[in-house]
């Protein structure tokens, strides 16, 4: 089994995860900020870690993620805040991504949106820009590191019950994703050498987890 960290681990998607890959009987370290936080990590069977990412240099994140097979970043401001959202879900998660590398760790899954790209055409006075334009460059840099990494490319959030199955690459304006099925395929992914260097967007759908990222 595996020794996997995930970065923002207090988030719904995280907490889903780490119930997930816990259950599955790997060890999961959840970094969180807040100290209050620590038992709702415990009860999903994985450590937490406390650490503020967003204040944290590369050398201090490399040394909490040293001998661990695999990082997932979850983390993120959660919007509102322009100069906090560049700081969290641009500038730490390249950090992260140096001190994986530092660190030794090859695996990395970015848990990103279906929208994010470089020309994502939000415009520069919608509230939404600077997650867009943190998320499109925390992921273009993923893309052009050594790391083994994927990117996960849900659409719009739903509490909606987890249920095993999704459609990768879907068009059209209904996107509706849950959270659990996030979970569900930051899991699988981690397992699956065939996902590393993809970008993957998905939805809710019809097809199980597994076949719809394998092509099967």
């Amino acid at each position: 089994m595996s020794r996997i960290a995930i970065i923002g681990g207090h988030g719904k998607v995280a907490l889903h995860l780490s119930r997930i890959l816990s259950g599955e009987g790997h060890d999961v370290t959840s970094f969180i900020r807040n100290p209050d936080h620590v038992a709702d990590i415990t009860d999903t069977g994985a450590e937490a870690l406390v650490l503020d990412v967003e204040h944290s240099t590369t050398a201090e994140l490399a040394e909490a993620l040293k001998g661990h097979d695999s990082v997932v970043w979850s983390a993120g401001a959660g919007g509102g805040n322009p100069a906090r959202t560049y700081a969290v879900d641009r500038d730490a998660a390249i950090r992260s991504m140096d001190a994986a590398a530092e660190a030794g760790i090859q695996r990395y899954v970015m848990v990103s949106y279906i929208g994010a790209a470089t020309d994502h055409g939000v415009p520069a006075d919608h509230p939404f820009f600077a997650y867009a334009e943190s998320k499109a460059a925390a992921d273009e840099y993923l893309r052009n590191t050594g790391l083994d990494w994927t990117v996960l490319g849900p659409g719009t959030l739903t509490e909606e019950q987890a249920t095993g199955l999704i459609e990768t690459d879907p068009a059209g304006a209904d996107t509706q994703t849950s959270r659990g099925n996030v979970a569900l395929v930051a899991a699988a992914v981690l397992e699956l050498p065939e996902t590393i260097h993809r970008t993957i967007t998905f939805k809710d759908g019809t097809v199980d987890v597994v076949d719809a990222l394998t092509g099967e």
